[in-house]
């Protein structure tokens, strides 16, 4: 058995990869040789990480389109000719990137959608338009991007919390229907990760939010995506095989998981 990681011959799609988590699992699968379809909301961000990725001798093609919209999820999927490999990761913190702030109480339904939308729908577009191909050939990878906040809770964030919560339940399902088409759910649950939602948040030593926020990491440091990057690639290959279901924190120990 090979213990290393090839992915010629596959096509990935990775949603909200213009940036951030997406981006580095994007360049993590192109080294690997997959080619990917970048999704992003912006041409101009989608472009830019598609040349990024080719500069350095991957493969990969804009794929814009917004995961909320259904039609427009199931025509790049088609144009493509399927993919082998979905990676749901486009999502919606708010302009916090920490949910919403508010108590719940003082939400509204309209205010909870756009959390659900993108981040309990999208996922659910995404992999109804994907699993045709999948099942077809008998070989299949879904990671749906979750968050420790949808294992754990987190005060003024409900909404996200149970959109990312839903999504993870979603995965595992997904997990036991297709299990006998060779096709593999699991899921990656995020600690605070260190992209350009969070700003210049990290970068000032002297934030004391930032500071206590670090003090529940064990690594002591927010993540990066080579961070996210590196296990997402590991469940997409073939190594991962008889792995299926699961979700995996991988957030610094700030949380743990039997």
């Amino acid at each position: 058995m090979s213990f290393s990681i090839e992915l010629a011959g596959r096509t990935a799609l990775v949603t909200g990869a213009g940036q951030g988590v997406g981006l580095g699992i994007a360049q993590a699968l192109a080294a690997a040789g997959a080619e990917v379809l970048v999704n992003d909301l912006r041409d101009q961000r989608a472009a830019a990480a598609v040349q990024l990725i080719t500069d350095a001798g991957g493969r990969a093609r804009s794929a814009v389109f917004d995961v909320t919209d259904p039609a427009a999820v199931g025509s790049v999927i088609r144009e493509a000719g399927g993919v082998d490999i979905l990676v749901n990761n486009a999502g919606n913190a708010g302009v916090s990137g920490f949910g919403s702030l508010d108590p719940f109480v003082a939400t509204t339904p309209e205010s909870w959608e756009p959390y659900l939308q993108v981040n309990l729908y999208g996922v659910m577009h995404c992999t109804h338009a994907a699993l045709p191909r999948m099942i077809d050939q008998k070989w299949g990878r879904i990671i749906t991007i979750v968050s420790d906040a949808g294992r754990t809770g987190e005060a003024y964030m409900a909404a996200y919390c149970a959109a990312k919560a839903g999504a993870a339940g979603f995965g595992r399902a997904i997990a036991h229907e297709v299990a006998r088409f060779n096709i593999t759910s699991n899921n990656i649950a995020l600690g605070t990760m260190k992209t350009p939602l969070a700003g210049d948040f990290w970068d000032e030593p002297r934030n004391p939010q930032a500071q206590a926020m670090l003090k529940q990491y064990l690594v002591r440091r927010p993540g990066d995506p080579a961070d996210i990057a590196g296990m997402a690639l590991y469940l997409a290959s073939d190594l991962a095989s008889w792995v299926t279901g699961q979700t995996y924190p991988v957030n610094g120990g700030v949380s743990f998981a039997l």
